[in-house]
């Protein structure tokens, strides 16, 4: 017990434990944009903040990762939560995914 308490408290070891105890966050899942050749920065912009309830520098520092990176995580969730954002941003013919 007492060399456990030492190797906590020393900090050049690494003791993180990246362990989640909430039975919900297995079911956690992410509502991801993709990038397309279509539509504008402001239509993109304007569809996080209608669906996914963005503000407008969050919406606009999404679009930018997607353009830049080709998608982006732009909502989290559970699968129930996040199928109807996805179903109204394909309604918008932007291409959604939840992973």
């Amino acid at each position: 017990m007492f060399l456990e308490n030492v190797l906590l408290d020393d900090p050049l070891v690494n003791h993180e434990l990246n362990v989640d105890l909430d039975p919900k966050s297995a079911d956690k899942r992410a509502l991801i944009l993709h990038n397309d050749d279509y539509h504008t920065f402001e239509y993109v912009i304007d569809a996080l903040v209608d669906v996914c309830k963005h503000d407008l520098m969050q919406a606009e520092q999404c679009t930018y990762i997607i353009h830049y990176n080709g998608k982006c995580d732009v909502k989290g969730g559970t699968f129930a939560e996040l199928k109807p954002l996805k179903d109204a941003l394909v309604l918008r013919e932007l291409n959604a995914t939840i992973d």
